[in-house]
């Protein structure tokens, strides 16, 4: 089957333009659905057995330079997956992949994005499939890989689309130049301007949101004309390895070289992502993971443009609320979410010693810590609800820092060992929460680093004033990608969105309902800042497609 422009056209163009419309005005608007029901009646049942036989299997890209087959990648929910992936030659790869540049790039912004919207068209069909792939290399519950991995994945990826085809189209294709000199015949000139790709860029993908965080990198470089090298997290291989899949068979069909996206896949600890990056033919990386892989990224593969989301410490100052309750039902559930492993999770939780000032009448720092201990084990008291929310942690790293917990300082709320019917090893834990001092020099050590998975602490503060001065040091010093707070104080919401303001974080006042300090909706909310720590971009802004491309002028007499 040929992809035709036209066809193309007639498919992609409407949403193109809805998606340019939604990043205009960032109201909510999704052309994903979000319910599995919404994909057929035979989605699911086809999804899981379309996943069933991927594993055991070789998985085939038929790649120039394959030279090997890497796997290992083992289920949090127990399995392994048995999977095999090529390993690649970038002698042999990176030639092969530059080689298509030039048609790609001839092709033009607009027929670049009805190519990805195509992509991303066939990989939301196969949802379910994905979710499948999602939830057993992250440890997402099922309807959390279904959502995130799946409709929110593409939405993100869309949306850098857009964002990519609005930058490259700001300035005209051509133009007619001509200044007068009097009496003398004008200057006259005919000038072409031509958005370029800088070349190859590298997606080193994560473990816990392949696709999500995986998406907005790889549309955002594919659609300004460049091609992409996809190196996943080798326990997360799957989710990306069929979207390259997918990516080959649409390049092909519409006429363009499949080896404009490729993948490389790795063995466990063989850190191919270092060997690369530093590359020449790499002109672009897109990174989610650690500080400090992304800061040697950002200090050593200087031939690249660098975009880097790392680790930060996620803060929510508690001072006052209208709606006790409704706080902490909402801090409950973020706390509690795919088991904090989320980039966007509240880690500190900032409460003067005094207490705050409720619509339930005023509590104590311990009444609050208490009720929310409480709200919490309500929420997870379930098993099967607790599953459904928890999912599996994600590996052993995440599981040592919980079970380290105790020693941080007084436990709140201890975790418990959920079981998992369907799935009897995987390793299911409620969260924890440790009571600090934020007056403590040695508590304070502990609270300003990263304790990244279901782990979050309750920091006593002398004030609200102090408060927001620790989240000031907090975000310019360790970076967050998540700001909340909850205050009925004018003055206090006033201080916190300064100090937001000043050190660029995405702040969330009052969450009391559906809406979570650790979501964002695409289209409308930024993910990260790129102006602390924490990050170096935005999901998805106009800096994060605009230095993929660069605009050649050329210029000839009229």
């Amino acid at each position: 089957m040929q992809l035709t422009e036209t066809r193309l056209t007639d498919s992609h163009r409407p949403t193109l333009d809805q998606a340019l419309e939604a990043i205009r005005t960032r109201g909510y608007w999704s052309p994903h659905p979000e319910h599995p029901k919404a994909y057929g009646e035979s989605a699911p049942a086809d999804g899981l057995a379309a996943f069933e036989a991927l594993r055991g299997t070789r998985f085939e890209l038929d790649q120039p330079g394959t030279d090997g087959w890497a796997g290992g990648e083992i289920s949090p929910y127990g399995p392994a997956l048995n999977i095999e992936y090529p390993q690649v030659d970038p002698d042999v790869l990176l030639p092969a992949m530059r080689a298509g540049l030039a048609a790609w790039r001839a092709a033009g912004p607009e027929l670049r994005a009805l190519v990805c919207l195509e992509i991303l068209s066939r990989i939301s069909a196969r949802t379910h499939e994905f979710a499948q792939a999602v939830m057993h290399t992250s440890g997402q519950a099922f309807m959390m890989a279904f959502q995130a991995g799946g409709p929110h994945a593409q939405d993100r990826g869309l949306e850098a689309v857009a964002h990519a085809y609005a930058e490259q189209t700001r300035v005209p294709a051509g133009a007619d130049w001509s200044k007068p000199q009097g009496k003398r015949d004008p200057l006259e000139l005919r000038k072409t301007f031509t958005a370029t790709g800088r070349g190859i860029a590298l997606v080193i993908g994560c473990n816990t949101f392949p696709t999500w965080n995986g998406y907005p990198g790889l549309f955002a470089s594919l659609a300004t004309g460049n091609a992409v090298l996809v190196k996943p997290h080798p326990r997360a291989v799957l989710p990306l390895a069929l979207t390259v899949r997918v990516a080959r068979e649409v390049l092909a069909e519409a006429g363009f070289d499949p080896n404009l996206v490729a993948l490389a896949a790795e063995r466990p600890g063989e850190g191919i992502a270092k060997t690369l990056a530093v590359r020449p033919e790499i002109k672009i990386i897109d990174y989610t993971g650690s500080s400090s892989f992304g800061d040697w990224l950002e200090d050593n593969a200087r031939q690249a443009q660098v975009y880097t989301e790392k680790s930060g410490v996620n803060t929510v100052v508690i001072d006052s609320t209208d709606d006790y309750r409704g706080m902490l039902s909402n801090l409950a559930f973020s706390l509690s979410l795919y088991s904090g492993q989320m980039c966007t999770t509240p880690q500190n939780l900032l409460i003067p010693r005094d207490g705050v000032a409720t619509d339930a009448g005023h509590k104590s720092y311990e009444e609050v810590v208490g009720d929310l201990a409480a709200s919490m084990g309500g929420l997870l008291g379930d098993d099967a609800r607790a599953n459904a929310l928890l999912g599996a942690l994600v590996n052993t790293d995440v599981k040592s820092r919980l079970d380290g917990a105790s020693e941080l300082g007084e436990v709140a709320l201890p975790t418990r060992k959920i079981a998992n019917p369907e799935f009897p090893d995987a390793v299911v834990r409620t969260p924890v929460i440790v009571k600090l001092d934020g007056a403590k020099p040695e508590d304070e050590a502990v609270f300003l680093s990263e304790c990244f998975g279901p782990v979050s602490f309750a920091v006593a503060v002398d004030s609200a004033e102090a408060a927001v001065e620790l989240l000031r040091r907090t975000v310019r010093d360790r970076g967050a990608m998540t700001v909340g707070a909850y205050t009925t104080s004018r003055e206090t919401e006033r201080a916190v969105e300064e100090v937001c303001l000043d050190e660029s974080a995405q702040l969330s006042l009052n969450l009391t309902g559906g809406v979570y300090v650790n979501q964002t909706a695409a289209f409308s909310d930024f993910h990260g800042s790129g102006g602390n720590p924490a990050a170096n971009v935005a999901l998805c802004d106009s800096a994060f497609v605009a230095n993929r491309f660069r605009v050649v002028e050329v210029r000839r007499p009229a």
